[in-house]
């Protein structure tokens, strides 16, 4: 598991050297300079490259399920809309999320492409409504209302998940046109013009059946979480459901599918 360093009055080059053992993430700190490194790189190792005696390790925090690591929370922006840290000041087109461990900060790259894809479509389309299924944080159903949409409905699994996606409607002010839903995509009925899902690919095809009942007439299906190499077998599943492919986008190993309801 990746851990913290902490170096005290670091030598001149301590930022190049830590860059080259593999830092996943730098931050200077009151007399010194932080940094999360992989755990096949030995505390000891990273001492003798800075040609110091010992250096200080404690255990690093993982997010979004232990697949980003960093320092301290800090902003991203997703095409037009900034994921922000709770203090930071409210403006348009700004989402603050509390730092928890609920997947859905803005930093994997599942997350940042679901924004974009609904960026995408919203931006093209009038959604008045969107599902999103195993939201996490609440991250793509709030952005969603800060996109424009007028209502979001929020599923997941996890409890504890959505006291936190809650607790992030409340500090955007988003929390009445937001509901929150204990479960998966079987336990709602209707059907909904925008319906996102970012999950895993194994739990993706599992629900199916049940997910594309969701998709209203005509509308459109964004499902993230699929490892690139699973990405035909995926599209496969749902095409057997009538629903039509779009296309696809991958970064960093990951795929988003944009799909649309055949009928």
């Amino acid at each position: 598991m990746p851990y913290r360093v902490e170096i005290s009055c670091p030598p001149q080059e301590a930022l190049d050297v830590l860059i080259l053992l593999g830092a996943l993430d730098l931050e200077p700190v009151q007399d010194g300079l932080a940094a999360i490194l992989p755990d096949g790189v030995a505390p000891d190792s990273v001492a003798r490259a800075l040609g110091i005696s010992s250096i200080g390790v404690s255990n690093a925090v993982a997010r979004d399920a232990g697949s980003v690591w960093l320092l301290s929370p800090r902003g991203v922006k997703i095409g037009g809309v900034v994921i922000a840290p709770p203090e930071a000041a409210a403006s348009p087109n700004t989402l603050r999320l509390i730092d928890s461990n609920a997947f859905g900060t803005g930093h994997h790259p599942t997350t940042a492409l679901c924004i974009e894809a609904m960026e995408e479509i919203l931006s093209v389309e009038g959604v008045d409504s969107v599902l999103d299924v195993g939201t996490g944080s609440g991250i793509l159903a709030l952005t969603a209302l800060i996109l424009g949409v007028a209502q979001a409905v929020a599923l997941d699994i996890d409890a504890d998940a959505l006291k936190v996606a809650m607790e992030n409607a409340r500090l955007n002010n988003l929390e009445k046109r937001l509901q929150l839903i204990p479960g998966g995509p079987d336990l709602v009925h209707g059907t909904w013009p925008l319906v996102v899902a970012n999950v895993a690919a194994a739990p993706l095809m599992d629900m199916a059946p049940v997910l594309v009942r969701r998709v209203a007439s005509r509308g459109r299906l964004v499902l993230s979480g699929i490892a690139s190499c699973l990405e035909c077998e995926v599209r496969r599943v749902y095409q057997h459901f009538g629903v039509r492919h779009i296309h696809s986008k991958t970064r960093a190993g990951w795929t988003v599918v944009i799909a649309q309801a055949s009928w």
